[in-house]
C-alpha cells in the first residue's frame, strides 16, 4: 500500500564552496548579459536613426510606405528587450497594444497616431545614452582588470617607464604584480556590478518600455469586465449544482424518510416489531441524509478551511490522496476567504488531475507568500504533456483564479514532469512569518 504522507520539505544548504562557486558563475552570467546588452545599443541608436530619417522623409511621400515596415522593426526590438528583462530579473514589462494593421497611407497615419509608437521612439533615443552606459560599466571594469592581470605582466617591460595602470606606474616587478593583483580586483568588482546593474537596467526598461497608461487602464476594464462576467458564470453554475445534489440527494432521502415514518406510525399499535424495522431504516436514512449534507457544504466551503486556515486544508487534501503527497507551508497567516477557497480548490483539482491524468506517483505542494503574492506550486512526476485548452480541468483552475485576479503558468513538457504555479494577489492578516511543518 503507498505511504501517503503531507510533510515538509528538508531545507538542506550546501557546503560553503558550491554557493561561492554558484555565485561566482551568475555574476558571471550577469555580466555576459550586461556586455550583450551593450551591444545591442548600437542596434538600437541604429534603428531609432533609422525611423527617425524615415519620419523626416514623410513630406515627400516616400516615409508612408517605409514607416510601417521601420516601426515594425523597432518594436521588434523593444519586445526583445522587456522579454530579457522578464527572463533575466523577473521584472515583468506590460507591452503596449501592437502596431495599427493596414495598408500604404492609412496605416502610416495609424502607425503615427500611435501611442506605443512613440514610446519606442523615445526609449531608441534614450536607451543607448542611459541604458546602454549603464550596463557597459562592469564588462569595462572586467575588460581593464583583464589587460592588467593577463597582459601587463608580459609587457610592461616594453611599455616604456610611462607605463601606468589606473593610478600604479607599472616601472618595475613588484609595480607590476600590484598592477596584477589591482586588476584582479577591477574583475571581480566587474563581476559583482553586474547583477545590480543588470536590476538597475530592467527597472530603467520597465519605466521607459512599459504600456501607457491609458492602455493599462483599458485592459484593466478589460479584464474585470470579463472577471466579472466569468464570476457571475461560475456562480450560477455552482447553485444550479447545488440545487441538483440537494434534489437527488439530502432532499429524496427526507422524503423517504417521512414517509417511512408515516408508515412506522401506522403500524405502531398493530405491529410494533415492524414499526421498530421501519424506525431503524429512519435512522439509517438519516445518518445518509446528514452525510449528503456535510458533503455538499464540504463542496462549498470545507469547514477545515474555515477553521484552520489553508495549510491545514491543503493536509487534509494530500492525506485523502492516494499518491504520495509531500506539503511544505511556509505562510505567514490567514488570508481574505475568497483567495483561501479560490487557491485551495485550485490545488484540490491539480492533485485530481495529477491522479487521474498524470501517472505518476509522487506529487509535491507547496505553499508561499512573498512580496504580495501567494504562491502555490502544484508538481508531480507524470507523464507530462498536459494542455491548458484541454479537458484535464485546467481551464476552469484558471478561470477560478481569474475571479481573485490570479494567475496560472503550466509547465508540463512530454514526457514530465508537470509542474503548476498558481499566484494570487493578497496580503495576509499576520506580518510574523511562520514556516508550518509536520507529517500526517
Amino acid at each position: 500500500m503507498t505511504e501517503r504522507r503531507a510533510g515538509t520539505a528538508v531545507r538542506q544548504d550546501g557546503d560553503g564552496d558550491a554557493g561561492a562557486g554558484g555565485t561566482v558563475r551568475a555574476d558571471a552570467v550577469a555580466l555576459l548579459r550586461c556586455q550583450k546588452l551593450s551591444f545591442y545599443a548600437f542596434a538600437v541608436t541604429a534603428l531609432g536613426a533609422l525611423v527617425v530619417g524615415v519620419m523626416l522623409l514623410l513630406p515627400v511621400g516616400v516615409g508612408r510606405s517605409l514607416l510601417p515596415g521601420a516601426a515594425a522593426r523597432l518594436r521588434r526590438l523593444s519586445d526583445r528587450y522587456r522579454s530579457w528583462a522578464t527572463h533575466w530579473t523577473g521584472t515583468r514589462i506590460s507591452a503596449p497594444d501592437p502596431l495599427p494593421e493596414g495598408e500604404g497611407r492609412q496605416r502610416a497615419g495609424a502607425v503615427l497616431a500611435d501611442e506605443g509608437f512613440w514610446q519606442d521612439v523615445r526609449w531608441s533615443w534614450l536607451e543607448p545614452w542611459v541604458g546602454g552606459l549603464l550596463v557597459s560599466v562592469p564588462p569595462t571594469l572586467a575588460g581593464f582588470g583583464l589587460f592588467g592581470a593577463l597582459v601587463q605582466p608580459f609587457v610592461w617591460r616594453l611599455l616604456g617607464p610611462d607605463n601606468w595602470y589606473a593610478f600604479v606606474p607599472v616601472e618595475s616587478t613588484p609595480s607590476m604584480l600590484a598592477a596584477a593583483v589591482l586588476g584582479l580586483l577591477f574583475v571581480a568588482g566587474g563581476l559583482r556590478l553586474a547583477p545590480a546593474v543588470l536590476g538597475l537596467h530592467a527597472r530603467w526598461t520597465r519605466r521607459t518600455l512599459a504600456a501607457p497608461y491609458t492602455t493599462e487602464l483599458v485592459r484593466r476594464v478589460e479584464h474585470l469586465t470579463d472577471t466579472r462576467a466569468e464570476a457571475l458564470d461560475a456562480q450560477a453554475s455552482e447553485l444550479r449544482r447545488i440545487e441538483r445534489d440537494l434534489h437527488d440527494g439530502a432532499q429524496a432521502r427526507l422524503v423517504a424518510l417521512g414517509m417511512t415514518l408515516d408508515a412506522a406510525t401506522r403500524l405502531l399499535d398493530s405491529d410494533p416489531a415492524a414499526a421498530r424495522d421501519l424506525l431503524r431504516e429512519v435512522r439509517a436514512s438519516s445518518a445518509r441524509a446528514l452525510q449528503d449534507l456535510r458533503d455538499l457544504v464540504h463542496g462549498i466551503h470545507p469547514p477545515i478551511l474555515t477553521d484552520r486556515g489553508l495549510g491545514d486544508a491543503v493536509r487534509s487534501l494530500a492525506l485523502d490522496c492516494f499518491l504520495d503527497t509531500h506539503v511544505t507551508v511556509e505562510l505567514p497567516g490567514r488570508f481574505p476567504a475568497p483567495v483561501e477557497a479560490a487557491a485551495y480548490f485550485a490545488v484540490a483539482e491539480l492533485l485530481a488531475n495529477a491522479a487521474k491524468h498524470g501517472g505518476g506517483r509522487e506529487v509535491t505542494i507547496r505553499l508561499a507568500h512573498a512580496d504580495g503574492t501567494l504562491t502555490a506550486t502544484v508538481a508531480d512526476d507524470g507523464r507530462g504533456g498536459a494542455d491548458p485548452g484541454g479537458g484535464s480541468g485546467l481551464r476552469g483552475v484558471a478561470r477560478r483564479l481569474s475571479t481573485v485576479d490570479g494567475t496560472l503558468a503550466l509547465h508540463s513538457p512530454p514526457g514530465g514532469p508537470t509542474t503548476v504555479t498558481l499566484e494570487i494577489p493578497c496580503a495576509s492578516s499576520s506580518p510574523k512569518t511562520s514556516s508550518c511543518s509536520g507529517t500526517g
